[in-house]
């Protein structure tokens, strides 16, 4: 099953597979929108074509991530471990032993090789070109999402900068309030790339910002990459195509071609203002903070554009599907880092940040410690406020069984670890802004060597009764379900 390549595809797939409902009221971009999204989030509902947004002419696409059926089909797999088995076999490519691992390796480099972003001549994304005054944001239904929220905000944007010492380029999605027809916030965070790039800034950067492409590439702005690493050579690799770019008007970046709208402009250093508030993935309004000012150079577009859009809030939101994609694919890399991990949880009620489930395979006593310190020193992971560590045999997306072994295996004289470090830019609970309280706790079953008494076995039926009683069960006259079926 290919990935749609450009967000016509992905909308053309969504019509066929049920998942996408045409909304031809108009509808006011300004709340009203954001209520009717959350609903049909929270509900399990499909993906939404606002046709006649008030007050522009551009279709409103939101809600295309919202289950895990659309994500998958937005990656062309079964499962969001599909993908990342897919870059578990890049991520262990090893120095070749004989002919076949040879020919093997020759060709998944190739492969790799050939996902690198493709420069086109021309593209979608540039059949309509407005520079000067006819660049205005005022064209697009942007939202205002939440009645607290300072003002529109674009929300699904991927946002391209290149580093000015390396050449390097990010992709990354920020949100971008705007200020006028002509001007945005960029909301680049501490912990950010683009934050990066805007600091090692002593003039002016350039940035473009793509808006309504297809769901891989959407995806992979948002994605945790190294910063050394191509966003977009990910995304080709990951939808099995190169990314086809075109170059900027008026900026010195190259944009996806297919794009339905492409916005460029720049930074300019020590150019800042308080941007927010803004009703974030946290469930809460995050205070007004200095953020950088992006002028409107440009704004190319596909004919008759389609804008893309997402809502954050009180999780269950949009996103959670984007964090859950991320759990799943980047697995493989966490393996790599700390091999005795077994599996792992982000839970959407956590925001992503706040809380890892972590099982592992356990063989020495401190090991639940050593994962803590392991989670705490990876990636964006450092940011997490409280890693839970159980045994290989749980489940760890099975909350109520986590929580059963967290009350039955801790005692928190022994078992929970307080520790301090950074936290989530958007955290709004710790006494200084960054740095905050981290907790541990080691939910596993405990060895002598940790100070344990004997520990008790667990109550299991025989597999003989079990057995007995699956074949037995019509007899019974029960309409509940046998153990087999439950299990």
């Amino acid at each position: 099953m290919d990935s749609p390549h450009d967000l016509r595809d992905w909308i053309a797939l969504l019509e066929r597979e049920g998942e996408l409902v045409h909304i031809a009221a108009e509808v006011d971009p300004h709340l009203e929108i954001t209520e009717i999204v959350d609903r049909t989030v929270k509900s399990g509902g499909p993906a939404l074509l606002f046709e006649r947004p008030k007050g522009s002419e551009h279709p409103l696409l939101i809600n295309q991530f919202g289950t895990e059926r659309r994500m998958c089909l937005g990656f062309g797999v079964e499962s969001l471990d599909d993908v990342g088995k897919k870059l578990q076999d890049v991520l262990e490519l090893q120095p070749p032993e004989g002919l076949r691992e040879k020919v093997s390796g020759l060709l998944k480099l190739k492969e790799i090789a050939g996902s690198r972003p493709k420069e086109v001549r021309s593209g979608p994304c540039q059949e309509v070109v407005l520079t000067g005054d006819d660049a205005d944001l005022d064209l697009l239904p942007i939202q205002t999402c939440w009645p607290g929220d300072a003002a529109p905000f674009i929300t699904l944007p991927a946002v391209i900068t290149k580093d000015p010492r390396t050449g390097g380029r990010n992709v990354g999605m920020y949100r971008m309030q705007k200020i006028d027809r002509r001007s945005t916030f960029m909301h680049w965070q501490i912990h950010k790339d683009g934050r990066m790039d805007y600091l090692a800034t002593e003039g002016r950067l350039d940035v473009a910002v793509a808006i309504g492409l297809d769901p891989v590439t959407a995806y992979s702005a948002s994605a945790p990459l190294p910063k050394h690493v191509d966003e977009l050579m990910v995304a080709g690799f990951l939808r099995g195509g190169a990314v086809e770019l075109v170059k900027a008007k008026t900026v010195d970046l190259e944009v996806p071609a297919n794009a339905e709208i492409v916005l460029e402009g720049y930074v300019q250093a020590g150019d800042e203002g308080a941007e927010g508030p803004f009703g974030d993935h946290t469930g809460y309004y995050t205070a007004p903070e200095p953020f950088p000012v992006f002028h409107l150079t440009a704004m190319t577009m596909r004919r008759d554009a389609i804008y893309a859009s997402i809502v954050v809030g009180k999780p269950p939101a949009e996103d959670a599907w984007l964090g859950k994609a991320t759990e799943r694919i980047f697995l493989p890399a966490i393996r790599m880092s700390v091999p005795e991990i077994v599996d792992y949880d982000l839970p959407v009620a956590g925001a992503f940040h706040n809380c890892v489930i972590v099982s592992i395979r356990k063989t020495f006593p401190g090991q639940a410690l050593k994962i803590m310190h392991a989670v705490w020193g990876l990636g964006l992971l450092s940011l997490t406020k409280c890693v839970v560590v159980v045994d290989d045999f749980v489940d760890v997306h099975d909350y109520e069984e986590v929580f059963f072994r967290v009350t039955a295996n801790v005692d928190p004289k022994r078992d929970i670890l307080l520790s301090e470090g950074p936290v989530d830019h958007l955290d709004h609970a710790p006494e200084r802004q960054f740095v905050g309280g981290k907790i541990g706790i080691d939910a596993t079953h405990k060895l002598p060597e940790e100070g344990a008494r004997e520990w008790p076995p667990e109550i299991e039926m025989t597999d003989e009764v079990k057995v007995l009683v699956d074949s037995r069960w019509a007899e019974y006259g029960l309409q509940s379900p046998s153990a087999r079926d439950a299990s």
